[in-house]
């Protein structure tokens, strides 16, 4: 693998992407025509979920590109931005397009990278060869008890009910929890703390972050009221589509998974004995099934 780069992209005077990005090594000069697999994160990380990821696939001749959302990580807005899903969705968009890219070869979508993948599909034709979601819902029945005070939150935008939640949704150990739960002690012994729980904690205390993460979780209900409309692109497109999910997710449930075969009875749907963030916990195991994917689906 190329040295893996963190690099920051101003797509105008307020607004900046962090992004990690990788090339295969150089073979006879062509390592830029490598094909692109776009990985967009989750609640409450940023690109550095991929860090144990990334390296795997470049090895295979990937190039690989993870941006940082709005919100997460070190990617920098306007402080008026206002953080909805069709705004984030719009900002990556605008990345994608300062980047000279309108189509990859896969789009792996992950947690709150579902949505934005599928509104840059709907709204902002970006065309992808193949989906890989790990834990990327666009089915009710994926959606954990996780989600049944947050639905409480879609239909009661209080001061009380935000209150409530900030405890439960943004502190450090619901944060920790959503890297070790449905993980054996083994798995758990991957996840490097400091890289990951820890810092993205730190992250959520900075000053006015923790009301956008709740501005974001009001906002999921616009993805919900979209998902007919992500089946029915799906149905459509016919694109090949691996679901890899770690089964033991409480946030994304496994029922999420299958549910893809509703609208596209071909995709692949597998499973890892692991959480919420298996793509660190069961990295080596995930890439290999996306490389046996893309390759199986001439991507």
């Amino acid at each position: 693998m190329e040295l893996l780069v963190s690099s920051f992209l101003s797509l105008q005077s307020d607004i900046g992407i962090n992004y990690l990005e990788a090339f295969p090594k150089v073979q006879h000069g062509a390592a830029k025509a490598a094909p692109t697999i776009l990985l967009l994160h989750g609640f409450p990380t940023s690109s550095s979920q991929f860090s144990r990821l990334i390296p795997l696939l470049t090895d295979q001749g990937y190039h690989v590109l993870a941006p940082d959302l709005p919100g997460f990580g070190f990617t920098s807005v306007s402080p008026n931005y206002t953080y909805t899903f069709a705004n984030l969705a719009a900002t990556i968009s605008s990345f994608l397009a300062a980047k000279n890219i309108s189509e990859v070869a896969a789009t792996y979508i992950f947690d709150y990278g579902a949505p934005v993948a599928f509104r840059l599909f709907t709204k902002h034709n970006l065309k992808t060869k193949a989906i890989i979601s790990q834990n990327g819902n666009a089915y009710d029945q994926g959606l954990g008890a996780f989600w049944d005070p947050i639905r409480t939150f879609w239909t009661n935008n209080s001061a009380s009910i935000r209150e409530e939640l900030r405890p439960a949704l943004l502190t450090y150990d619901p944060t920790k929890w959503q890297y070790t739960n449905g993980e054996s002690p083994d798995r758990v012994d991957k996840i490097n703390a400091a890289a990951t729980y820890e810092r993205d904690y730190n992250l959520l205390l900075r000053p006015g972050n923790q009301d956008i993460q709740l501005d974001l979780f009001y906002d999921y209900r616009t993805n919900v009221e979209l998902y007919p409309e992500w089946q029915a692109w799906l149905s459509r497109q016919k694109l090949p589509l691996l679901a890899i999910w770690g089964k033991n997710d409480e946030i994304f449930v496994s029922p999420g998974a299958e549910a893809f075969k509703q609208d596209l009875p071909d995709a692949v749907v597998k499973f890892v004995d692991g959480g919420h963030f298996s793509s660190i916990t069961w990295a080596e195991e995930i890439a290999a099934e996306i490389v046996k994917f893309l390759k199986d689906a001439e991507v």
